[in-house]
């Protein structure tokens, strides 16, 4: 682990107000940093964690993106989560306390160790701390609901243009910029969510450029048109 990510304390953490609940005195952001004391670095292509792996903690993403991916009775493989910085993995090992899926480093990144039962105990004794694992949990059922409508009886082009609004949004909430951003997943990871052929998602890339609805530079995008991809995707864009 590199010194500087060692130096960083959830006091002082860049998304420390996407993953600390708003309010938390400073006692207890001392109490929640000696559960999360534990940090982590993993190189692109590193697995976090494998399907089959007791669950033991909660993973907060500081820096970098991992995907997760569930393999299927015929071996199929299903990509089912784009993680980003300041969201948390491994919530969907929560009832069977087995990891179902694996988590794998889409480029270099950092994360934080949560160690769910030493959380859950001292979310007993802060209420504000109870309050944001619920909020949490909730958040992942929204994600999920939307990730079914994303994949639902969409045409290919809504498909990749939701995707491209989804992670938008998300880059949003968390102070960066909605219009510029990098995609760090491959093109066959994206195709393999959306449910496409990798070569229809590079031909659509290149449609959207063409319509001035984006640019694309290798795995860096810039959305031109907000609004109107949006309306492509069939969503509403409030945060431009």
């Amino acid at each position: 682990m590199t010194k500087s990510a060692q130096a960083v304390s959830c006091s002082n953490c860049s998304v420390r107000r996407l993953c600390l609940p708003a309010g938390l005195v400073q006692a207890d952001i001392d109490r929640l940093e000696r559960v999360t004391r534990k940090k982590k670095v993993i190189k692109a292509g590193e697995s976090l964690y494998r399907a089959g792996d007791p669950f033991q903690n909660l993973y907060a993403i500081r820096s970098g993106s991992v995907k997760t991916v569930v393999i299927g009775v015929d071996g199929n493989i299903q990509v089912t989560h784009f993680a980003l910085p300041g969201e948390l993995l491994g919530l969907d090992a929560y009832s069977s306390r087995v990891h179902p899926s694996y988590a794998e480093a889409l480029e270099d990144s950092s994360v934080c160790l949560l160690p769910f039962d030493q959380l859950e105990t001292l979310a007993q004794e802060v209420p504000a701390l109870q309050q944001q694992i619920y909020s949490i949990f909730s958040e992942e059922l929204r994600q999920e609901n939307e990730i079914l409508m994303l994949l639902g009886k969409r045409a290919a082009d809504a498909r990749l243009a939701a995707l491209l609004i989804n992670i938008s949004s998300r880059y949003a909430c968390r102070g960066y910029s909605p219009r510029e951003f990098v995609l760090s997943m491959p093109r066959t990871d994206i195709a393999n969510y959306l449910g496409l052929t990798a070569e229809t998602v590079s031909r659509l890339f290149s449609r959207f450029q063409r319509d001035g609805l984006v640019n694309v530079s290798g795995r860096m995008v810039e959305i031109l048109d907000l609004l109107a991809l949006s309306e492509l995707a069939g969503t509403h864009c409030g945060y431009d």
